[in-house]
């Protein structure tokens, strides 16, 4: 890892701690000796309220390139979701995270995790990841709604 990414890192992780978003969870892994892992970090999103992804915490691993910021982080849901936007790998498909799209160097960790909360309940049709559930968001839309409403309540928060 470069010096601008461990930097950066270093600065994310500060800023998170001193100005997190109630609900929302983003810290680093840690290795097998206990240090942290600012390549690697585990993410929290809970679903927004008054939508079918209320009550859900949606967990996401992400992963940062050697080239951070320059290049954007990959962000994968673990478990994989259904949702249009998300591949059947978990990854998610969102144009902040595309270099070729709309990433920009200043994103930051609290921007990105906000994107992909905003990403749940408004996907992009324009983009589909995932066949069985861009499929039913077009053709049945409140039968894809009630398959939210069960995967929300598989992956509630945990008191």
């Amino acid at each position: 890892m470069n010096g601008i990414t461990l930097t950066r890192l270093i600065e994310e992780r500060k800023a998170w701690r001193r100005n997190a978003v109630f609900g929302f969870y983003a810290k680093p892994t840690k290795n097998a000796d206990g240090t942290s892992n600012l390549k690697l970090w585990e993410c929290g999103i809970p679903g927004r309220s008054g939508t079918p992804w209320e009550g859900g915490l949606y967990k996401l691993l992400m992963t940062f390139p050697n080239d951070y910021p320059a290049s954007p982080p990959k962000c994968q849901f673990v478990p994989k979701l259904f949702h249009p936007n998300v591949y059947p790998s978990g990854t998610v498909c969102l144009s902040l995270l595309n270099i070729e799209a709309d990433w920009r160097p200043s994103l930051t960790i609290k921007q990105i995790l906000l994107g992909i909360q905003e990403l749940l309940n408004n996907p992009n049709i324009q983009s589909p990841a995932q066949a069985e559930a861009y499929t039913l968001y077009c053709d049945n839309p409140q039968e894809y709604v009630n398959q939210v409403k069960l995967q929300a309540q598989t992956m509630r928060y945990k008191d």
